[in-house]
């Protein structure tokens, strides 16, 4: 399937609009490996909206037990937790729906209207958001790389999309490049930072 393929790649808020066929909406710093960590550690669902008043709404609603995310790095008041992997790496959400709102990675989702099949993907995620957007048999794969905040471009999604295409594509990747390429760029000085509390030890 993969020669009949076509990928397209493309980056920020127009291009998540844009996006058609099976969709994959990348954000690996930091939304999409949070969520994959939460459905690793049992969440029964994962809503993602694009403000705070929604996933607040959701919560009063019953309709999910636990908010998550942030905005402008800082988990918002009245949610239980931030966009931090490692935050929430020890917590047993068996039994748990989550609402997700994060300043680039849900908004992609969201502004996504035209895809006939939505992923969220990362790194940590890429070979089995690639098994699946195969899956679906679709001549068109779009791959969005969200960046900063959905208004910059950034090394680490923009690489992840590449990877995924590598992939999707049939070519096997480089896992340790990709890795190189990331810890060279400038997002993760944030990560290092002990005067931020808001980037804690993600990577």
């Amino acid at each position: 399937m993969g020669c009949d393929m076509q990928v397209s790649i493309g980056s920020l808020l127009d291009g998540a609009k844009q996006a058609t066929g099976a969709v994959a909406i990348i954000d690996v710093f930091r939304a999409f490996t949070t969520a994959a960590v939460a459905f690793a550690n049992g969440t029964s669902g994962i809503i993602m909206v694009s403000s705070v008043d929604e996933a607040l709404s959701l919560r009063d609603s019953g309709l999910v037990q636990v908010c998550m995310g942030e905005v402008r790095g800082r988990a918002p008041s009245g949610f239980a937790f931030g966009n931090s992997p490692f935050e929430i790496s020890g917590i047993d959400f068996r039994g748990m729906a989550i609402a997700q709102r994060t300043g680039a990675g849900t908004q992609g989702v969201v502004a996504a209207q035209r895809a006939d099949y939505l992923y969220a993907a990362s790194l940590v995620t890429a070979k089995a958001s690639a098994r699946s957007l195969r899956s679906h048999g679709t001549e068109l794969v779009s791959l969005v790389a969200m960046g900063n905040n959905a208004t910059t471009r950034t090394d680490e999604d923009e690489v992840c999309a590449l990877h995924l295409r590598n992939i999707l594509q049939g070519r096997p990747g480089n896992t340790e490049a990709v890795r190189q390429v990331i810890l060279a760029g400038g997002e993760i000085a944030r990560f290092h930072d002990p005067l931020d509390p808001h980037h804690p030890r993600d990577l």
